[in-house]
């Protein structure tokens, strides 16, 4: 699904074929979830193949090796560099990346002392979330931000994510919505919620979520649309029967929900703000300007 026996990946300093490369069985990423990670998407564009905001992925993939004491001295225009000779080797356009920082034998509690980066890439044209999905009140809660560090993206804490979106699949449903420890919404298992009411938007404030640079894209658009858009803790009482929801990501882009614990969202999803967020995201993505995009709108 992932790769054949053509598929590059970049690994350890070299572009290696996927099938022949090797890591250690005795890692701490591999035995405790000790390694951080970035989900990056490209598209074929009218000027050539364009990663989306490279600059912000691999700021944060830095950031969250910080954040673990994983030692990491690439910059991020190498690695940039590196993604689009890996996109160029494979002849992939629209594709999906995954950087992964990984770390060196050691069964111990310690920081890491030595890391190996993968560079990974596979065909993908689609979210890997359907529109208008059944979603439900998670059973399970986001990581506690005193235990974890909640804003880095780490391997270990989506052991958490397989979980709630599992339970939600078992229960019929097509994701989960999963709450901080105080009860407020957080999230889904991997991807961050918006939802609409009276033409403004609310999303949860940080605290418990990974603040998303999708989530970040949508309040640029925001801005530049004139759409009211707020950060706010709120229960999910708050958020059922609302006028319309969507979840948001790089790897699921803006994806509309249909109901929340059963409870339909109001609104027709192509007559809702909410809806022009996701059209004018799939104009950004493939280099379109949102001045192009408000033209359309008139």
């Amino acid at each position: 699904m992932y790769y054949d026996n053509n598929t590059v990946i970049y690994f350890n300093g070299n572009f290696v074929k996927a099938a022949e490369a090797k890591t250690d069985l005795y890692g701490q990423s591999l035995h405790y979830g000790y390694a951080v990670f970035e989900g990056i998407k490209s598209y074929h564009t009218e000027n050539g193949t364009k990663i989306f905001k490279p600059k912000e992925h691999y700021d944060r993939l830095r950031k969250s090796a910080e954040t673990m004491h994983i030692p990491f001295n690439y910059t991020t225009e190498q690695l940039t560099e590196l993604s689009y000779e890996l996109l160029k080797i494979n002849n992939f356009s629209n594709a999906y990346l995954r950087p992964l920082l990984i770390c060196s034998p050691n069964m111990g509690l310690s920081k890491g002392q030595e890391s190996y980066l993968a560079i990974e890439a596979w065909e993908w044209s689609n979210g890997y979330l359907a529109n208008k999905m059944r979603i439900m009140t998670s059973s399970y809660e986001r990581p506690n931000p005193k235990a974890f560090h909640v804003e880095a993206k780490v391997s270990g804490h989506y052991v958490n994510s397989i979980l709630a979106c599992q339970e939600a699949k078992d229960k019929g449903y097509d994701e989960a919505l999963v709450l901080d420890s105080n009860g407020y919404v957080a999230e889904s298992s991997g991807a961050n919620v918006f939802y609409e009411k009276e033409g403004a938007l609310y999303t949860p404030a940080k605290g418990s979520i990974l603040p998303g640079i999708t989530r970040a894209t949508v309040f640029d658009i925001c801005k530049e649309l004139d759409i009211p858009v707020y950060e706010k803790f709120f229960t999910p009482n708050e958020m059922r029967g609302a006028d319309a929801a969507f979840f948001c990501g790089t790897a699921a882009e803006v994806v509309a929900l249909e109901s929340l614990d059963d409870v339909a969202f109001t609104k027709d999803w192509d007559n809702s703000v909410s809806s022009l967020i996701q059209n004018a995201y799939r104009n950004l993505v493939v280099g379109k300007n949102l001045e192009e995009f408000k033209l359309q709108l008139r």
